[in-house]
């Protein structure tokens, strides 16, 4: 959408990247943004689903694995992937109150 969302790797999901001031949009683009905004944020709890299904993955690896190196890879991979989760909820809930002005 004329470059107001990017792709966000780490997330999974788009976010947005403003180029100019929220006042400077026209209402009828500001709704745009909204509804496509309102697309992406419900998306969000499905992909923490999924980021917490890999989390599930690795700590039963973990559980039986016996090697030091293995072990602390795995543990950054889950801390890393629960850092996601938090950034995905801060972007849900931060931006509820913009949600908001659509209605």
């Amino acid at each position: 959408m004329d470059g107001i969302f990017s792709f966000d790797v780490r997330l999974g999901i788009h976010v947005p990247v403003f180029k100019k001031e929220w006042d400077e949009f026209s209402n009828a683009k500001q709704q745009e943004i909204l509804l496509q905004w309102e697309q992406i944020r419900g998306a969000i709890p499905d992909r923490i689903k999924e980021l917490e299904q890999s989390i599930d993955k690795k700590q039963a690896l973990l559980s039986d694995e016996s090697d030091f190196s293995t072990s602390c890879r795995l543990n950054s991979e889950i801390a890393n992937l629960a850092s996601t989760i938090n950034d995905l909820w801060l972007w849900y809930r931060t931006n509820q109150d913009i949600s908001k002005k659509m209605h």
